[in-house]
């Protein structure tokens, strides 16, 4: 609402561009997230953006200073748990941790403390602490039959923390629990579970490929070396073979 109409119009195309390609394209979404950065710097949601879409790309120093701008531009302490992530993500745990002890995170919301919650772990398994990670993510959030947005990565990781501890059993309750919560897919607790219970998949579709790769053509013996003999001899192609071949080439 800062922003003349025809500029503010503008900067909005871009940030719709941020948001519709940062989980696919990142890269593209990052390009769009500077192009708004240039027309609107002192836009506390276009910083916010810009960090975000930089975040996406491991750009974590330049994230974080776009999260800071944002933050003293508009007081929230809501972006408190990604920044002390970004802190990870330079390589500085000790520093994540340090944040998981402000009184900053007080005043997130439910959600906002358990993505400060899944940071704080995080930064312990940095450390190679992984009992203390465990304890970090346990909770009555952890336990709760009420399911919210967060309840799949917050189990995923207890899961996954609970496995690297060797508590395999314990792991594999989770990741089914991770699973009966993620309706929507956000987690692979479905193939970490299968992977667990000794299930391999494979690529049909790969396996019917590698089968007429190895099949000789039609009318041809393999030679001693495998390779086909080139003699010549009576060739019969069948329709269903002929539309193979169709498709094939097409």
């Amino acid at each position: 609402m800062s922003l003349p109409k025809g500029l503010a119009e503008d900067v909005a195309r871009n940030l719709v561009m941020v948001a519709r390609l940062i989980d696919e394209e990142p890269e593209e979404a990052y390009a769009y997230s500077r192009i708004a950065l240039r027309l609107a710097s002192r836009v506390a949601a276009v910083r916010e953006a810009a960090g975000f879409a930089a975040y996406a790309t491991q750009k974590y120093a330049e994230a974080l200073a776009e999260f800071r701008a944002a933050r003293r531009m508009t007081g929230s302490v809501e972006l408190w748990p990604v920044m002390a992530d970004c802190e990870r993500g330079l390589g500085r745990p000790e520093k994540a941790l340090a944040m998981a002890g402000e009184p900053e995170v007080q005043k997130l919301d439910k959600a906002g403390q358990v993505e400060m919650r899944l940071v704080t772990a995080g930064a312990r398994r940095d450390l190679g602490q992984i009992d203390a990670a465990i304890v970090t993510l346990q909770g009555p959030e952890l336990g709760s039959s009420s399911v919210q947005p967060w309840t799949p990565r917050l189990r995923y990781a207890y899961a996954d923390a609970l496995l690297a501890a060797g508590r395999e059993d314990e792991a594999r309750e989770w990741f089914g629990k991770t699973v009966e919560a993620d309706k929507d897919g956000v987690t692979d607790a479905s193939d970490r579970l299968a992977e667990l219970d000794g299930v391999e998949f494979t690529d049909a579709l790969a396996d019917e490929d590698d089968d007429r790769d190895g099949e000789s053509p039609a009318g041809e013996t393999p030679g001693e070396d495998g390779r086909a003999d080139d003699s010549p001899g009576p060739v019969h192609v069948d329709a269903e073979l002929r539309d193979g071949d169709a498709d094939r080439d097409a």
